[in-house]
């Protein structure tokens, strides 16, 4: 069965594998209107798309992740036995991972944009009462057994479930290393089952090569006919009322950065939690909750009124086919300068997969 990838892994060509799935959040930054280009027009797609399942469904990527933590429940089960302990793989709960949402996401749209802004203060879903089943409450296969255990013998349990626990001491030092410590058998499970020595070593090998691919996304926007765009570009906002912007980045950028101000700045005095009460702790979330905050509402507003008009001025300047443009140029470039690499790479990982 192939093995889904590690987010760590994949950081290395996460902005060029944008340009193999044509998704929304690449022409949320770019795109507006009917573009004459789109990312699945990339020269590079050639050599990156077997690092990816564009065409896997949310369903089958879904069903394979939850194979994996069954494979990685029966792993640690396994590796508990031969530490003297029993264990019952935990899978009633699945993987935990959700792939895909019925919401859609479409921030080219002025409908979308008009309800959503970038999808920063309010975004499709967040919204939408839990189910019943969310409140289903969470039964341990193993807690029998581990109430059955001594003390010393939990901990022992727990030590060898979860590996080394670091000493008070150790918690309180701010340049400890917590990768000093040693793992448990959930930790060698994680290894054997997502661990990709292949994909490892490959995206070691050509780790130069994916991080020049990767350079080629913000060296577009500093080529002339991009910094002419955004210049363009920022005078449509201007006239609209916005003059803060000079390029076509900065509006997600500051909300984002604002949204991060908010969600630090909401927590006030906190409760005494070794005496507090349910009440008073739950209480102490709720008003403390940056979401429900006067400032995330005001936030909310503004962000819906920037997107508009950028979504304006994005559609009056054609900016998604001419960033586009601009960078598939460069990618052309990138091909001829490193065909040979290219090919070897694509060899390589068709060979590690």
């Amino acid at each position: 069965m192939r093995k889904l990838r590690p987010i760590t892994i994949l950081a290395t060509t996460a902005v060029v594998g944008l340009a193999l799935t044509g998704c929304s959040a690449v022409t949320g930054l770019f795109g507006g209107g009917e573009d004459k280009l789109s990312e699945n027009d990339s020269p590079l797609a050639e050599y990156l798309s077997v690092l990816y399942d564009g065409d896997v469904s949310p369903e089958d990527m879904q069903s394979e992740a939850d194979a994996q933590q069954v494979q990685m429940e029966e792993a640690i089960a396994a590796c508990m036995q031969a530490e003297g302990f029993e264990y019952i793989p935990d899978i009633g709960t699945g993987s935990g991972v959700v792939f895909g949402t019925d919401e859609e996401w479409d921030p080219d749209k002025r409908e979308w944009v008009e309800k959503y802004g970038y999808g920063i203060f309010t975004w499709p879903g967040m919204d939408d009462e839990p189910s019943e089943e969310d409140f289903e409450e969470y039964v341990n296969p193993n807690q029998e057994y581990i109430d059955s255990l001594s003390e010393s013998e939990r901990t022992a349990y727990e030590e060898a479930l979860s590996g080394e626990m670091p000493t008070a001491e150790q918690m309180e030092d701010p340049e400890f290393d917590w990768s000093n410590l040693e793992g448990g058998c959930q930790t060698d499970a994680m290894d054997e089952v997502y661990n990709n020595d292949a994909m490892n070593d490959l995206y070691e090998q050509y780790e130069p090569l994916l991080n020049s691919m990767s350079e080629l996304y913000s060296d577009a926007l500093e080529l002339d006919a991009v910094v002419e765009l955004d210049a363009k570009w920022a005078s449509c906002m201007a006239d609209a009322g916005f003059t803060d912007f000079t390029t076509q980045a900065e509006p997600q950028e500051k909300l984002s950065e604002k949204q991060s101000e908010i969600y630090e700045s909401a927590y006030g005095d906190e409760p005494d939690w070794e005496n507090a009460t349910e009440e008073e702790i739950n209480a102490y979330y709720e008003s403390a909750d940056p979401m429900k905050s006067e400032e995330w509402a005001e936030a909310a507003d503004e962000e819906i009124k920037t997107a508009l008009a950028d979504l304006e001025c994005r559609d009056k300047t054609d900016y998604s086919n001419k960033v586009l443009e601009a960078r598939f140029e460069l990618e052309k470039q990138f091909i001829e300068d490193n065909k040979t690499e290219l090919e070897a790479f694509r060899a390589a990982a068709e060979q590690a997969l």
